[in-house]
């Protein structure tokens, strides 16, 4: 089966040289190890990000990834620390040499990756001009944004162009967590990402129901990652919330009718888990996601879905690959399985 990874992390070596030669406006530093690999460093008291070795950045080595997954193409897509810094130039700086060094990846294998156009959110100007710049780069396929912005929760006025572009250009928004929600309790067991990420995705699902902008947006494609958080199993008591508080009742439906306004990728780490989540959604609101190549990941996405035995081959087949085509405009190449 033709398989499409929409959720595999990437940093490109532009963004890498742009943070060691400009982080230090911020607090961050770039550390490179004798064995290629990177790790930034942020200012004291957050986290480290790595190291990261040679396959988030080196086409070769990630190639070499990709056979090892067993997947025949990435959609490529920033993670952590992102372009959320207090300064507005680096900001754009970081943003364009990623959308430049995704782009560089598809010219070179237009068939193995494509890319989500990363922007710098801070300033929704300098967002704007970098949406209109990068959406014509070769094999740019979507929008990648955080679940929140240094804080600030995406149905905010200060998005709302930005939101505007993404629907004229109809291009679909893929999230991840950043700056979680209550990050400073959840220092220790790892909990930041098994807690910390879910939660997240849940606040921003919430904010972009009820603050309007699916209604504004009525074709807008918003994924969520980590098979939707903690959103879809809330999802009954946000709807009890909608029926007794008067702060919910602007909401003309209920907001379980806006589950299928999402999609969700595979990334459940159990099959009960996903039997629920296809159930709730339908198979045909899934995609496939890795976490590429993070230690909490899938290291064989499609031998997951394979094993999903609830549903029908032709589910699979659109969970593997069919669903990602569809959400990114991409044609299923015509010899695929």
């Amino acid at each position: 089966m033709y398989s499409v990874d929409i959720h595999a992390h990437f940093f490109t070596r532009g963004y890498v040289e742009v943070l060691e030669k400009h982080g230090h406006v911020v607090g961050w530093s770039v550390e490179n190890g004798s064995d290629g690999s990177v790790t930034m460093i942020p200012p004291k008291g957050k986290r480290r990000i790595g190291p990261l070795d040679a396959s988030y950045f080196d086409i070769d080595a990630r190639l070499e990834g990709l056979e090892r997954q067993e997947t025949n193409l990435h959609a490529l897509s920033l993670t952590n620390p992102m372009c959320h810094f207090a300064d507005d130039s680096l900001n754009l700086d970081l943003a364009q040499a990623y959308n430049d060094g995704t782009a560089e990846f598809h010219v070179a294998h237009p068939d193995r990756f494509v890319g989500l156009i990363t922007l710098p959110m801070l300033n929704a100007d300098d967002a704007v001009a970098e949406l209109e710049r990068a959406v014509k780069l070769p094999g740019a396929r979507g929008v990648y944004m955080g679940t929140n912005v240094a804080g600030h929760n995406l149905s905010e006025p200060r998005f709302e162009a930005i939101f505007d572009k993404v629907a004229e250009l109809k291009l679909p928004i893929f999230l991840h967590p950043s700056n979680v929600l209550g990050a400073d309790r959840l220092t220790d067991y790892h909990t930041i990402n098994t807690i910390g990420n879910p939660t997240d995705t849940a606040v921003a699902a919430t904010f972009l129901i009820f603050g309007g902008i699916l209604d504004r947006h009525p074709n807008l494609e918003v994924n969520l990652p980590h098979a939707g958080g903690t959103f879809p199993i809330l999802i009954g008591r946000i709807d009890h919330a909608w029926t007794k508080r008067a702060e919910t009742r602007h909401l003309q439906d209920a907001p379980s009718t806006y589950l299928r306004r999402f999609t969700y990728d595979t990334i459940g780490h159990a099959n009960f888990v996903m039997k629920y989540l296809t159930d709730l959604v339908g198979a045909d609101r899934v995609l496939l996601g890795s976490d590429y190549c993070f230690d909490m990941g899938h290291e064989k996405p499609v031998q997951n879905v394979m094993g999903y035995d609830w549903l029908s081959d032709d589910e699979k087949r659109g969970i593997i690959g069919g669903n990602a085509c569809r959400i990114l405009g991409m044609e299923m190449p015509a010899d695929a399985g």
